[in-house]
């Protein structure tokens, strides 16, 4: 059950889902289509541009102009994201859909390569080098989850590049679908964090399947206008309070809130795929099923939930309070006696990409110290680029709640660790079968 929301959940929510035969499915950047963005030579032609076409040259100025004052006040909060899409369509820039069977993502800009990530990073912010060299951004797919994005190329989906995490790169090697990184051809390699690059299973043979990216960690925001923590220390027992049932949400991926659960059950990560510990957290999750409000993998619509007051404490990336915050909402981000969930996210690349060269300038964008600095400033995640970090104050620092040395933070949670695919399957067969109410 991939739905934003439960049965019960009002218009607001409902809105967000389109109810089939087949099921609920999600009308978000998280549905498993992919994107490529496209300039519509269609509008081009026949003149539906915004502007006057005195030349080529000084056509597309204004465009270029118009497109970064619309960045900004997304940025700023001041336009929504539905509201950047549209825009664009406006300026002749379209997202263009393209069915979940297709085998290789391809549409509009076939001479770029493709990024397939999660919802969110697939935003012009974070490829500005990218741009300045090829002329616009990749071409990008979307995946609610990981595992998810894994078993599509599995079957057979080619692309450049995709988005795991830590505890899933040895499974992602293993599938014999990616290949190692030339790292000459990144210039940006010799300042991300050495301990950032060298994780478990990251390396085979000293060379690097994986470039660290962001990092960060997994816990709960909450409003503190309305959850009440009666004097008691923080913890993950909020998202299990009887007090708001109803009000909580918790992601749909397996892949954060299953690990999540097994923190507040006490269960040991490196006992988490032993019978006795998926018997553990599956009770706490079916415990837990009865308060949800609305399972998803869109961080927008919780944060959207929180900030109306439908929800009062969700599970979220460390990115979501910083938004809040910075839109007025009263929220805070907790750090649960019981420890956070911490990450390292990054970039590989297909064995088959169409475009490696240009899947390697994907990743050197990544990388960079421009989409580091968005990337910590503005979202609140840590990034790989020891530089982009020399950039941010130490009180911007403080107040986001990060460290240059990641490892301040990371340590301080419960750090994922890879699994076998064995687990993998039955920890996501097993969640799928809760979430639906077994």
């Amino acid at each position: 059950m991939d739905c934003h929301s439960l049965d019960n959940a009002p218009d607001v929510s409902k809105t967000l889902t389109d109810q089939s035969s087949s099921g609920c499915k999600v009308q978000s950047k998280r549905t498993g289509v992919s994107a490529a963005v496209k300039r519509n030579e269609n509008n081009a032609a026949g003149g539906l541009w915004p502007y006057e076409r005195d030349d080529e040259k000084t056509h597309r100025e204004k465009v270029t102009m118009d497109i970064k004052e619309r960045i900004e006040a997304l940025r700023s909060g001041d336009l929504s994201r539905r509201d950047f899409n549209t825009a664009l369509s406006a300026l002749g820039i379209n997202l263009v859909m393209m069915p979940v069977g297709s085998r290789k993502a391809s549409a509009a800009a076939a001479d770029q390569a493709t990024y397939f990530t999660w919802g969110g990073y697939d935003v012009p912010e974070l490829f500005g080098p990218y741009i300045a060299k090829h002329g616009e951004p990749p071409n990008f797919a979307t995946f609610g989850g990981s595992e998810e994005g894994l078993t599509k190329m599995r079957a057979g989906y080619v692309v450049d590049v995709s988005h795991p995490c830590n505890a899933g790169i040895p499974r992602w090697i293993a599938s014999g679908l990616f290949r190692t990184l030339d790292t000459d051809k990144l210039s940006n390699w010799p300042d991300v964090i050495p301990a950032l690059w060298n994780l478990e299973g990251a390396v085979v043979d000293g060379k690097p399947y994986f470039a660290p990216m962001d990092w960060g960690s997994t816990s709960i925001t909450y409003r503190t206008d309305l959850v009440d923590l009666q004097g008691q220390e923080e913890s993950w027992s909020i998202l299990w309070d009887e007090r708001y049932k109803g009000r909580i949400g918790v992601f749909a991926s397996a892949g954060d809130t299953w690990w999540c659960a097994a923190i507040y059950a006490g269960v040991d990560f490196n006992e988490i795929s032993t019978e006795e510990s998926m018997k553990k957290v599956a009770a706490v999750l079916r415990e837990q099923r009865p308060l949800i409000r609305m399972y998803t993998d869109e961080e927008t619509t919780l944060e959207q939930a929180l900030a109306s007051g439908e929800l009062v404490a969700a599970m979220t990336w460390n990115s979501s309070p910083v938004i809040l915050k910075g839109q007025g909402v009263p929220v805070t981000y907790a750090n649960p006696k019981e420890g956070a969930l911490t990450w390292v996210c990054g970039a590989m690349m297909h064995k088959d990409a169409p475009n490696p060269d240009r899947a390697h300038d994907v990743i050197d964008s990544l990388l960079s110290v421009e989409s580091g600095i968005w990337l910590i400033d503005d979202q609140g995640y840590g990034h790989s680029n020891a530089k982009a970090f020399e950039a941010i104050p130490e009180e911007r620092l403080a107040e986001l709640g990060l460290s240059r040395n990641p490892s301040d933070l990371l340590d301080a949670g419960k750090f994922q660790v890879p699994q076998s695919q064995e687990f993998e399957t039955a920890m996501n067969d097993e969640f799928e079968k809760i979430k639906a109410g077994f």
